[in-house]
């Protein structure tokens, strides 16, 4: 069939797209390309207006009514079907408004959840193209998003459990903004600011959620002249505040996507020059690669790491420009890391450092692409100045290169590795390919590394593209193609599964690249080809050898896996898992092969084929199965020629092999007869029409062989029923060829090499479809009469009980409907019927649309669905009755009963497979850089055919029959049948079906709860269990038991707690208890708060009218009446009405469930857990359930009383009341000005909130004239725009209750009703020092601090009053395991609460820090939280808080005694003898864990590094830090190396680094480790000098050992000669280990130098040990180039060395 011809020659505008408006009066947006190229495309335009049209116009109907169900979703729903199908197919107009509406829907406030993000995705759907709409086309606001996001991420009720969010809402959100971003109006960003700065304060966890928020709201994509608005008026704001900061709170990660996107939106327009240094070094350290020998990883940077992906973006859009000052930098950075990536490393960093790797090139095609490819569209294009030069591209490949190719062996698989190479080749050909070829050649070549050519191979399919192409850059790359493909062939290795695999992909690629056509015969009739064609030409005659040697691996494949003794004793029914993968592997391999060959070679292969597959017999099993499916592929390449050969033969040697009528009912079949069926079953998948010649001979064979008595024969035959069916009646592309007409020109006419991976023409792609003829549909049909038929009424007469057929006999007949019915779907039309009424009421139509799918229905036969439908009822019931062990037969009718309601000519799992394995050959070979869907052609049509099947399997949402009714009871009958095997397979149909129909499942619930009926006598176990698992559903369908929708909620729920009382329920059954428990959990994963409000606002409906009226297309439908509307408006508070009346009823039948006198306590629970489910933040829980809950909060198991507890803190918090408040004005409070720019920190104007010992208000009188103000962080950054406080005392709701009427919410809701009971439990609490009596008490004080919030004085004193001496006597007792506890406790009750409120506890903190009481613990806690105000955030004016500085020199002075001793500190502070005078050394010991302590908390807490002060007290870490071989056990040794690495982990600024270094000079392994890592990163030079002075302290004279006492402490304590020895020892050693994979000249002399020391006291001996085996492991892999360097004398010296010393010697 010719293509339809495209309006208008030349190339068309857009892919499919029309010159000018044509018929239809409106352009499209952007359709699918593909459909343009299907079969019946000139049908597709009319389908796809009709569906708009209904799509539009009962949309607006249904908003306008007020239904959002079912009518809003079913249409929304309709819509996305209508976008998958079509794309984008309605006009711009059409596009805004759909748009408009879906935000409007999406942000209605109190919208159901489940509803909001099924609007949401297909909002993001309709907003994912963003160059179709412009900002002049759609403006939406950012509020109602911001109101959502803060309803929802930052729910103040979800954690008490009044609201039930899914997992997936989070991410739905975000990109829902993301999407939504482009289109805020110009003053958004402005507004933002003023709207979240307020947040940022650095102290508090509002800071957090100032980042978020600006990450995911602030706009990037303004028009350089709006500029002013966007960007730049809080660039240098946060870009200060991200370099200030450096200690990777969770934010800055955040800040850098910030950036990232930033930087990618505008470049060109921000010079980011002054912040590449400081950028790099951060993405250097969040890689967070291992330095040094002991590592100590903080954990904190493995969380807050930045997302790599992120940070690749940023840096491929600082590419470019003028000062190329990225590129110095990203040079430097692999420099620095390439040596991580070699194979010998391995570490769990390794991901990061792929994941780096894959995605830097990825990211800078996806740019070129943009500038140079790109179709230009309203965003703002990249000026010329910044974009990427020739030469900048080649640096860029240039340095990544080398990483790469090391990564090739890496030990995590080569993946990444391929995926780099094949966009660097994109880029770069001749520089990425050669490298990678030198690499291939010697591993095809090597027999005893497979994983090395596993690793090339796959390499090499990832440039494949790139290298046959050739191109101007890289010529010569044609060249190499033969010559790999030959050298491959090996790899075709029965005994290596992954290298087998790994050769067919190999092969595969290449031949569907390249024509397989001998063109040597053009060299004599051509002159005026280059030195590269010629070369070429003469190569290509090797294609035939190519072809045959491939086939001769393949045959000898599969003769070793043809093990008949084995196969035929185990009767081993499938292939294995592996043999399965092969098969695929070599089946799509030949085919591809056979596709691409020239005529003549095909013949030749052919005959080879078939001469292989006549001259033996095999087994049908695996063996067969490879060879048959060779055969297929060569019979679909050219059917005339092949048929001619194989089905004569086949049919010859089946009629002889059965003339004889005894064969009939042999149970046992000749293999020759077996494997001639089994042949022709597989070749007769071809071309339809070229099969009619044979229908003789084929009816004749299936005549013979249809009744045969084996299972294995006739299985065979109904094989190739179902193939001839399929093959006449499906509609099919018929090659798959890579240039469109095949290769059969003479080679004047036309010259392949022209061809070489050459990517198809979407305009030119000449597919020759397969649509079947009059004359095919005749033969599928006369085929069903002929064989269907008959089956068809033995079965009916078996069902009806007149007949009586063995059950081999049922099986077989079934066996044959089967094969029928999936040979056939695509002929029979669906099921007609009534359509079952009532399920829903709506006032919109429901009704389907039925796709074409390139088949008129022959309505004037009889349908043989129907037909089997009748017949496969009678007979299932029939067994169920009468025979129901007969499972086999059973397993087939399920079969059936599936394929009738769904089968239409594909299966959609074997779609989902298709469309997988497609979209990965699609990355494997496509060209990102030029984009614009330049595929292989083969690959182009596989997509043609994956959107027709795409529209035979949208069915989904079928209208819902009385026909559909019965089988679905049928399956449900199955469903819990008595063998468990039936059942399972039932249940998977059963579930499959419920998708499919439109609200069928609130039919089928009813009968499901039939069978949990505790008042049925009648029901078995297995009935029961049945009936269970069709409530439980499968992992991806429907959950019955938990639709989200009262109706059916209020039917399930109760009937599974009462189950508990049924007779079937047996608790001794652990399947039984484990699926009542699966149940409880599925039900508590999935719920999601049920909406109680369905009333839609005045905005939407405005848009819906326009929605509705709008032309092009449209259906005659006339507008509302008032009275429809009003009827809407009715049923909606009705609906609302009745959903209230369902909450209710179903809280009451829960609890009467629940009280029910025997219920088992597990009912119990499950009926506990679903009540809590129930509780709402609109809607207070009914009296009863209230009562319930308190009741429980002392019950007797544990389960009960954790889910009442935080059930009743969520009625607390439902119950609370709300508070007034007032609006003030901070300037005139503090009688200061409005500040001109920002300023950060005190100042005048916030000095009014400042909490200051000396104006506390302690009178009632000063209380309740103070302006409290209860968040913390307000007025830190700036103030909110209109600041709320609460208003004073007398204003307030009276709190004191009656004592009728929990911690924080008993307090805050009763007053001080509850004191006088507590205070007694309180005192006894406080005196016992057990973790969790103090961590009762801690809670207990922490919620009656946070309850006073809204007290009156007088209260809140008295409460004070009885707290103070209980947290003094709880803090002087506290010890290491409950400081956590007291932190939470003191840390929750100031968390949002104005400091002046709660001066009682500050001032009792304040009492003693440093006091040296209470040990160490106390006083650092407190300390962090006094220094950590001391920050250096950008414009921040100077704190008033608390110094460093001073506080640090006044340590300094006490820690004299220690600095001064050159020796290590033990931790020798006896602990027994502290009676005594402490001498001051150790009140020094005393005070320095005290600083240790405090600066670990610091170091996690604040946000800038170590500073200058905190460096002084380095050196006194390093002499606490231990020496290597030291691992006794020490907290004070332990801090102190903590400490050192946290400190390292910190961002040194320059000039702190001469400091530090000095301070090295007494640690010595630490910087023997950091050394080498300068070194490498070139920060260093080696220098001689260097060298001299290690070798020197190396040469230091050791003192002789003096004799000690064995016991003596001193013997730990190394001498000032050893350590400087070791010093040197260990310099040397780091030079060795700074150039890990090569040998410098300097090295060979160094590692001689060492090695005089290998008999050196410890540690030097082992440290020299470590030196050698390190430099051994990662100079193994390439010692033979490495043997070089080095003299004679000095490898046998080292070779003594690194072999160990032989023991008979």
């Amino acid at each position: 069939m010719e293509l339809i011809e495209r309006a208008g020659g030349g190339d068309p505008p857009e892919p499919g797209g029309r010159p000018g408006q044509g018929p239809r009066g409106f352009v499209p947006q952007k359709e699918i390309v593909y459909n343009k190229l299907l079969p019946y495309a000139e049908r597709l335009d009319a389908e796809s207006d009709l569906q708009l049209a209904q799509i539009k116009s009962n949309l607006g109907r249904a908003v306008q009514l007020q239904e959002l169900w079912p009518g809003g979703l079913f249409w929304t729903r309709k819509l996305s079907t209508y976008i998958r199908l079509y794309g984008r197919k309605f006009s711009k107009e059409d596009h805004v408004l759909f748009i408009k509406l879906l935000y409007e829907l999406v942000s209605i406030p109190k919208l159901e959840i489940s509803m909001m993000q099924g609007f949401a995705r297909l909002l993001i759907n309709l907003l994912k193209k963003k160059e179709l709409l412009s900002r002049d086309d759609l403006e939406l606001p950012w509020r109602p998003l911001y109101d959502m996001v803060e309803r929802i991420l930052y729910s103040k009720t979800e954690h008490l459990g009044l609201n039930w969010f899914p997992n997936s809402v989070e991410n739905v959100l975000k990109t829902l903004v993301k999407s939504c971003r482009p289109y805020f109006p110009v003053d958004a960003t402005a507004e933002m600011l003023e709207e979240w700065r307020p947040l940022m304060c650095p102290f508090d966890v509002t800071m957090q959620k100032a980042i978020t928020y600006f990450e995911i709201f602030l706009p990037t994509s303004l028009p350089p002249e709006l500029h002013h608005k966007g960007f730049k008026l809080w660039f240098d704001e946060l870009i200060g505040l991200w370099v200030s900061v450096q200690n990777l709170p969770q934010w800055e990660g955040q800040l850098v996507n910030l950036f990232a996107r930033l930087a990618t939106d505008n470049i060109g327009y921000i010079d980011w020059d002054p912040y590449v240094p400081k950028i790099f070094t951060r993405i250097l350290r969040s890689l967070n690669l291992p330095v040094g020998s002991s590592q100590v990883l903080v954990p904190r940077f493995l969380t807050n790491a930045y997302d790599i992906g992120h940070a690749v973006i940023w840096i491929t859009a600082m590419m470019g420009g003028p000062s190329k000052l990225v590129q110095k930098h990203l040079a430097g950075l692999f420099n620095s890391i390439t040596s991580f990536y070699h194979p010998s490393n391995n570490g769990r960093w390794l991901n990061k450092l792929m994941k780096l790797l894959q995605r830097l090139p990825n990211s800078v095609v996806r740019r070129l692409h943009r500038e140079r490819y790109k179709k230009p569209s309203w965003l703002t294009p990249v000026p010329d100045s910044h974009k990427l030069t020739d030469q900048d591209v080649t640096d860029f490949v240039q340095c990544i290169i080398q990483p790469v190719l090391l990564a090739m062996f890496s030990k995590t698989g080569s993946l990444e590795a391929a995926q780099a190479l094949q966009n660097l080749a994109l880029m770069r050909p001749e520089l990425v390919i050669p490298p990678v070829l030198e690499r291939t050649y010697p591993a095809l070549e090597t027999l005893t590394e497979p994983h090395q050519l596993t690793a090339t191979l796959s390499c090499v399919i990832g440039v494949a593209r790139s290298l046959v192409s050739g191109g101007r850059w890289f010529p010569e790359g044609p060249t190499h193609m033969l010559p790999l493909l030959m050298r491959a062939l090996p790899g075709v290795d029965p005994n290596d599964f992954s290298k087998c695999m790994i050769t067919f992909q190999f092969i595969a690629t290449f031949s569907t690249l390249v024509p397989l056509v001998d063109c040597s015969s053009v060299l004599q009739e051509r002159d005026d080809l280059t030195e590269v064609e010629r070369e070429l030409c003469s190569a290509t005659a090797e294609f035939e050898d190519f072809v045959l040697q491939f086939m001769d691996r393949c045959f000898g494949l599969i003769e070793s896996s043809t093990l008949e003794q084995t196969r035929e004793e185990t009767e081993t029914e499938k292939m294995t898992h592996l043999e399965s993968l092969v098969e695929l592997g070599l089946s799509s391999t030949f085919s591809t092969i056979l596709t691409q060959c020239s005529k003549e070679i095909f013949m030749v292969a052919l005959q080879k084929v078939f001469n292989f597959s006549i001259s033996h017999i095999f087994e049908t099993r695996v063996a067969g199965r490879m060879v048959a499916d060779m055969c297929r592929a060569a019979v679909k390449c050219c059917p005339e020629e092949a048929l001619k050969l194989f089905v004569p033969h086949c049919c010859s040697v089946i009629t002889q092999l059965t003339m004889n009528d005894d064969v009939l009912n042999e149970e046992e079949l000749d293999k020759e007869l077996l494997w001639n069926l089994q042949l022709l079953s597989e070749i007769t998948r071809v071309d339809g029409k070229k099969l009619l010649l044979y229908r003789e001979q084929l009816v004749k064979i299936l005549q013979r062989t249809l009744h045969l008595t084996c299972k294995q024969g006739y299985t065979l035959s109904c094989n190739l029923l179902h193939h001839l069916l399929r093959s006449t009646t499906l509609i099919y592309p018929t090659e798959y060829c890579s240039v469109p007409g095949g290769f059969d020109k003479p080679p004047s006419e036309y010259f392949p090499i022209k061809d070489w991976g050459k990517p198809g023409d979407l305009w030119n792609l000449g597919i020759q479809w397969h649509v079947p003829s009059s004359e095919e549909v005749s033969f599928a049909f006369y085929l069903l009469d002929s064989f269907l038929q008959p089956e068809l009424d033995k079965l009916q007469h078996c069902g009806d009980g007149e007949l009586e057929m063995s059950r081999d006999d049922v099986l077989q007949s079934l066996t044959i409907v089967h094969n029928c019915l999936i040979g056939s779907g695509n002929l029979l039309p669906p099921l007609k019927g009534e359509p079952v009424t009532n399920l829903v009421p709506s006032m919109v139509s429901l009704e389907e649309t039925k796709l074409y799918t390139g088949l008129e229905y022959d309505l004037s036969r009889e349908n043989h669905r129907e037909a089997i439908a009748r017949v496969i009822r009678k007979l299932l019931n029939h067994i169920l009755d009468n025979s129901e062990d007969d499972t086999k037969s059973l397993f087939l009718i399920i079969k059936i009963v599936g394929d009738l309601l769904q089968f239409q000519g594909s299966h959609k799992h074997e779609f989902d497979s298709r469309w997988k394995s497609f979209n990965l050959v699609k990355k494997s070979m496509e060209n990102r850089l030029h984009g614009k869907k330049q595929h292989i052609r083969a690959l182009l049509i596989d997509r043609v055919m994956l959107q027709h099947e795409l529209r035979t399997l949208t069915v989904e949402g079928c209208e819902y029959k009385k026909i559909h009714q019965d089988m679905i009871r049928d399956l449900l009958r199955l469903s819990t049948s008595s063998y468990s095997q039936v059942r399972n397979k039932a249940q998977q149909t059963f579930f499959a079906a419920l998708g499919a129909y439109n609200f069928c499942c609130r039919d089928i619930i009813p009968l499901v709860l039939e069978f949990l009926r505790p008042d049925r006598q009648d029901v078995t176990q297995q009935q029961f269990k049945g009936a269970l698992y069709c409530l439980l559903g499968n992992h991806s369908g429907v959950c019955l038991a938990n639709l989200h929708d009262w109706d059916c909620i209020v039917q399930t729920w109760p009937a599974i707690v009462s189950s508990g009382l049924s007779q079937a329920m047996s608790l001794e059954k652990p399947s039984i208890v484990r699926l009542f428990d699966d149940l409880a959990e599925k039900i508590h994963r999935q719920y999601e708060t049920i909406g109680l409000d369905f009333t839609i606002p005045k905005s939407c409906v405005a848009i819906a009218e326009l929605l509705q009226q709008s032309p092009n297309p449209s259906v005659n439908q006339t507008s509302l009446s008032p009275e429809k509307i009003k009827e809407g408006l009715k049923r909606q508070q009705e609906k609302n009405a009745d959903a209230l009346r369902n909450y209710e009823n179903l809280v009451n039948t829960l609890l009467d469930g629940v009280e029910q006198r025997n219920l088992p306590w597990k009912f119990e629970h499950i009926g506990i857990g679903l009540l809590s489910l129930l509780l709402r933040d609109d809607r207070v829980l009914p009296l009863r359930a209230i009562r319930f809950f308190v009741e429980n909060l002392n019950h007797d198991a544990i389960v009960v009383r954790k889910m009442a507890i935080s059930a009743v803190t969520g009625i607390l918090k439902q119950l609370k009341r709300t508070h007034k408040k007032l609006t003030i004005n901070p300037y005139e409070i503090s009688g200061y000005p409005k500040p001109t720019q920002i300023l950060a920190g005190d100042r005048p104007d916030n000095h009014w909130l400042h909490y200051d010992s000396k104006s506390i208000p302690r009178t009632k009188k000063e209380w309740e004239s103070s302006c409290f103000v209860e968040k913390t962080h307000w007025g830190y950054y700036t103030w909110p725009k209109n600041m709320v406080v609460y208003a004073g005392v007398e204003e307030q709701p009276k709190l004191g209750r009656s004592r009728e009427d929990m911690t924080e919410g008993i307090f805050r809701n009763f007053d001080d009703a509850f004191l006088p009971v507590l205070k007694p439990h309180l005192e006894r609490l406080v005196a016992d020092s057990h973790e969790s009596t103090q961590r009762c008490v801690a809670e207990i004080i922490a919620g009656l601090i946070r309850g006073s919030k809204h007290w009156t004085f007088e209260k809140v004193e008295k409460l004070w009053e009885l707290l103070c001496p209980l947290l003094r006597t709880a803090l002087s007792n506290i010890t290491v395991e409950t400081y956590n506890d007291w932190g939470t406790c003191i840390a929750t009750s100031c968390e949002s609460r104005d400091p002046r409120k709660l001066h009682w506890l500050f001032e009792l903190l304040l009492e003693s820090p440093l006091s040296g009481e209470g040990g160490s613990f106390v006083d650092a806690c407190v300390l962090t939280y006094i220094f950590m105000i001391d920050v250096s955030l950008p414009n921040t004016a100077p704190t008033t808080s608390p110094c460093i500085p001073e506080f640090t020199a006044r340590i300094l002075e006490k820690l004299k005694p220690l600095m001064d001793v050159d020796e290590e500190i033990q931790n020798h502070v006896m602990e027994e003898n502290g009676i005594g005078e402490e001498d001051e050394r150790t009140q020094g010991i005393k005070l320095l864990k005290t600083i240790l302590k405090w600066l670990m908390a610091s170091a996690g807490r604040s946000f800038s590094t170590a500073v200058t002060e905190q460096l002084q007290l380095l050196p006194l870490f390093f002499k606490i830090a231990p020496v290597e071989n030291d691992n006794s056990y020490d907290e004070l040794k332990r801090d102190a190396k903590l400490c050192l690495s946290l400190m390292s982990q910190g961002l040194l600024y320059p000039h702190q680094v001469p400091l530090v270094l000095q301070v090295l000079n007494q640690v010595r392994e630490m910087a023997a480790t950091t050394l080498s890592g300068l070194l490498q990163c070139n920060f260093l030079t080696m220098d001689s000098p260097m060298q001299i002075h290690f070798e020197q302290l190396c040469k230091t004279k050791l003192p002789k050992k003096r004799k000690r006492d064995p016991g003596s402490v001193g013997d730990t304590i190394p001498s000032a000669e050893l350590v400087k020895r070791h010093a040197g020892v260990l310099g040397l050693g780091a030079c060795v280990l700074s150039s890990p994979y090569n040998v410098p000249t300097w090295m060979p002399q160094l590692l001689m130098n060492l090695s005089a020391h290998l008999n050196d006291p410890q540690p030097i001996e082992m440290t020299v040990k470590k030196t050698l085996s390190n430099f051994r492991r990662t100079h193994h892999d390439n010692w033979q180039e490495h043997k070089q360097q080095f003299t004679d004398d000095q490898l046998l010296v080292l070779t003594d060395l690194l072999v160990s010393p032989c023991y008979y010697a």
